[in-house]
């Protein structure tokens, strides 16, 4: 999603392909053999893998249109560190929230809202967290606002009281094409979740 995001920011025509994880094709294997995971941007016949890569590839090289990160240096970093926490934090805090029960359960809760603060806090009041323009660390992100609905069913919180900020930052984000039209629907993500939690838990 964050790839999509990305070329649609930029204007970027391409050709997207699905691709069946527990059959993966030749293409995939030859294209990324390291880690065999999409997504995979293919570029005169050389691939760029891992979605944050992929995403700084495209703004380096098609960096005449939409600058997702910012031309100072310190900006730069802070985006691409802020941008590596969401990868760090969200992934796994995210799936452990469907996949425990118990005393596991509450305690992924606890680590997930701290990580919503945090991500609040360094939001602040900007409109985006790079500022006033959508940027690396939004496109970073804003594809998990396909999960809330997910997290707070599971988490049983709402993020509007919890996290006012965080939503209305993600609604800004939404009203923008690029974003509105990649995004899944949160009823489908939460369902998929819900049943991988069966699958997990036996539930």
């Amino acid at each position: 999603m964050r790839v999509r995001v990305a070329l649609a920011e930029k204007g970027i025509k391409y050709e997207y392909r699905e691709e069946d994880l527990r059959n993966k094709s030749d293409l995939l294997l030859q294209m990324n053999p390291v880690h065999k995971k999409i997504p995979v941007l293919i570029h005169n016949g050389k691939p760029i893998c891992e979605s944050l890569i992929i995403v700084q590839y495209i703004d380096g090289v098609w960096n005449d249109k939409s600058p997702l990160l910012p031309f100072d240096p310190y900006k730069r970093a802070q985006a691409r560190f802020w941008a590596d926490f969401i990868d760090k934090k969200m992934y796994d805090t995210g799936r452990k929230l469907w996949s425990t029960k118990g005393e596991e359960h509450e305690t992924t809760k606890e680590e997930l809202l701290e990580i919503f603060k945090t991500l609040e806090e360094e939001l602040g009041e900007k409109p985006y967290f790079g500022g006033e323009t959508f940027g690396f660390m939004d496109v970073a992100f804003v594809t998990f606002y396909s999960c809330f609905y997910a997290f707070e069913t599971f988490g049983e919180f709402s993020m509007e009281a919890e996290h006012p900020k965080i939503i209305a930052w993600a609604k800004r984000c939404m009203q923008k094409e690029s974003v509105a039209k990649t995004l899944p629907d949160q009823q489908k993500v939460y369902e998929f979740a819900l049943g991988m939690r069966k699958r997990f838990l036996g539930e």
